[in-house]
């Protein structure tokens, strides 16, 4: 059983010859079938090219010899590739195939596949156990049949394994027409961080990048689709129906959603908004009237504001109640009865104060503001020169309409580079 338990490489076997139990020559093999769901990983069957054509054989039906053959048991039968849609076929679904390592956070391409004989059950069962996605799967394959197998092996063997385990691999599915689609577990892919979800979706064919989106829920696919350079966030957008586009599009900022929008056809973006839920629509569309070179045009609607005679308590309120991102909030804004802004408290000062501490004794001594028509490459420079975390846009009036914060400059740098 030794030579049985050993590892196998799926381009070594490919081609093997099939022998009946008396040594007689049936076929060589083609590909090998492997289960999904409940059966993820185990071999269910070997095709062979036989006089007949593609036929296959149960794997428990089969055994290596000595030397190096495929030998079928007395009892078994081969029968016409029919019934096996929803089986992989390892060589045809998912050799030189692109998929995600979640745990690498990047695509990969499948060079090789290793399987390995298990005991099941007081028996036998063949596996596939890792994907080769490293150099040694990809010499493997490019010297097989060049060079004599001991020594295309011994060749591999001094290369370093790059291998993703087939339990971090197990994400495709097979529909009838033999096309392989990527079915990320949610668990897996939603604990990446969205840019790296976002470099991976621009790594991927576009069949492939909504595949990978349709998996995640609207927060993580908006806090992805924010990550995605803005050509890919429109082709991405435009490949979805629009009641899914709105879904994910309400939970962005509303300024990257006007952003996106505005990338947009008018009859797409409208259809969209349509879509979308009342409130979330009017704040986007507010922001789709400014000039996207504008502060307004960089700012986001989402902020935190509290009268000018709250305390510490009242803006730890208005925190809690606060139903945008809370990681984006680094400052609360003091505004008078009229929503003129009067001042900017630093949130670092709010925990250290205590609850009844009145928010004028903590604002900054001098704060700075934008109006809401400069061009943003003056508030780039704001933030340049004061070192700001966060720009509160005002109107001519001194009225507070929205906040640019560092991210939304960041990318507009980014873009612009």
């Amino acid at each position: 059983m030794t030579d049985e338990v050993a590892l196998r490489s799926l381009t070594a076997i490919l081609g093997t010859p099939v022998t009946s139990a008396r040594g007689r020559m049936r076929g060589r093999l083609r590909d090998v079938a492997v289960g999904t769901g409940e059966e993820a990983g185990r071999v269910a069957g070997l095709v062979v090219k036989t006089r007949k054509g593609l036929e296959i054989v149960a794997s428990k039906d089969v055994h290596w010899t000595p030397s190096g053959a495929l030998e079928l048991r007395p009892d078994a039968t081969l029968n016409p590739l029919q019934g096996y849609e929803n089986y992989i076929l390892l060589r045809q679904d998912l050799l030189d195939r692109q998929i995600i390592d979640v745990h690498g956070r990047k695509v990969v391409r499948v060079n090789d596949v290793n399987l390995r004989w298990q005991s099941n059950g007081g028996g036998e069962q063949l596996c596939v156990t890792e994907v080769e996605v490293g150099l040694r799967g990809a010499v493997r394959r490019l010297f097989s049949g060049a060079l004599p197998k001991r020594t295309l092996e011994n060749l591999v063997s001094k290369l370093p394994a790059r291998v993703i385990p087939w339990n971090f691999v197990d994400m495709i599915e097979v529909d009838p027409t033999r096309r392989v689609k990527l079915n990320i577990e949610h668990e897996r892919l939603a604990q990446l961080h969205p840019s790296d979800i976002a470099d991976i979706l621009e790594d991927l064919a576009p069949a492939e990048r909504e595949a990978v989106l349709r998996t995640l829920d609207e927060e993580v696919a908006a806090e992805t689709l924010e990550e995605v350079e803005p050509r890919l966030q429109k082709s991405m957008v435009q490949a979805l129906d629009s009641e899914t586009a709105a879904g994910i599009v309400e939970e962005m900022d509303p300024s990257a959603a006007a952003d996106l929008l505005a990338e947009l056809s008018e009859e797409r973006s409208e259809a969209i908004l349509e879509e979308m839920d009342p409130e979330e629509r009017q704040e986007v569309k507010e922001l789709l009237e400014f000039r996207e070179d504008s502060a307004a045009g960089r700012m986001t609607t989402e902020y935190v504001a509290v009268p000018q005679s709250a305390t510490v308590a009242d803006a730890i309120r208005a925190l809690r109640g606060f139903e945008g991102d809370p990681e984006t909030i680094t400052e609360v804004y003091l505004i008078d009865s009229g929503e003129v802004l009067k001042g900017v408290v630093p949130l670092a000062r709010l925990v250290l104060a205590r609850p009844e501490t009145r928010l004028e004794v903590l604002a900054e001594p001098r704060f700075i503001s934008v109006q809401w028509n400069q061009h943003e490459n003056e508030v780039a420079e704001l933030f340049d020169k004061y070192n700001l975390r966060a720009l509160p846009v005002v109107d001519k009036g001194g009225k507070l309409v929205g906040a640019v914060e560092a991210d939304h400059v960041i990318a507009f740098l980014r873009s612009r580079g």
